[in-house]
């Protein structure tokens, strides 16, 4: 099994990235630590990283996660609030996007199945702080699609899931912690603790393995009871 995984250089896909390789999965990464390097807040990069991989990968992929994503402060009075918008829908959404395409696309010149995971986030169901409309709306818009690639494509094999994690401890979740009275935050996690890492891994790796054909379109919350639906 080949499983191309995005932003595997660090916190959860990092940890995603361990825990397919002790199952022994090729996973190909990306990011500037490790992998192939990409900055999707260029035009096409994503494109690029698809074919530096498919070259890698000998001419097949069998999974894609989508992990990679920024979480950035766009204050309402910033006047550079549309640039902000758009480089995270760019990083988020368009590029995860265009990776999808390009592995349905893929899967069907092969006449093959294959698996998509989404790592989403809680704010696409909850919305996030004022700072943060853009990166709600970019979960909120890999959630739809990746129902919409379930709902098109099963026929075929192909599959679709995504994860909606809460508050997961990296390091972009410790800033954010801080920034925001991080002891108020946790008394609304019903768990008591953020989650970790490696239980965002366990569940991305179910479902780009494990989980039956009948879960495609299936969004599975990591959260901590924080937020249920």
């Amino acid at each position: 099994m080949t499983i191309l995984l995005t932003g595997s250089s660090r916190g959860i896909g990092a940890a995603i990235a361990e825990r397919l390789r002790a199952d022994g999965q090729a996973v190909i990464g990306h990011g500037t630590a490790s992998g192939i390097p990409a900055d999707f807040d260029e035009p096409h990069a994503a494109t690029a990283l698809w074919r530096a991989a498919l070259d890698e990968a000998g001419g097949a992929i069998d999974v894609l996660v989508n992990n990679a994503g920024v979480f950035e402060a766009n204050p309402l009075d910033d006047p550079d609030w549309l640039a902000g918008w758009e480089r995270t829908m760019r990083i988020n959404l368009t590029a995860s996007a265009e990776l999808c395409r390009l592995a349905v696309l893929h899967w069907q010149e092969r006449g093959v199945g294959g698996r998509i995971v989404n790592v989403a986030s809680r704010a696409a169901y909850r919305g996030d702080s004022p700072a943060h409309w853009h990166y709600a709306a970019s979960k909120a818009g890999m959630v739809a699609m990746t129902k919409t690639i379930a709902r098109g494509y099963a026929a075929q094999g192909i599959l679709a899931f995504a994860v909606c994690p809460g508050f997961t401890m990296t390091g972009m979740a410790e800033d954010y912690l801080a920034s925001r009275g991080g002891d108020r935050l946790l008394a609304d996690i019903p768990l008591g603790r953020v989650a970790d890492p490696a239980e965002v891994a366990t569940t991305v790796r179910f479902l780009a393995l494990e989980a039956p054909p009948s879960m495609t379109g299936a969004v599975l919350d990591v959260n901590g009871a924080s937020y249920v639906r």
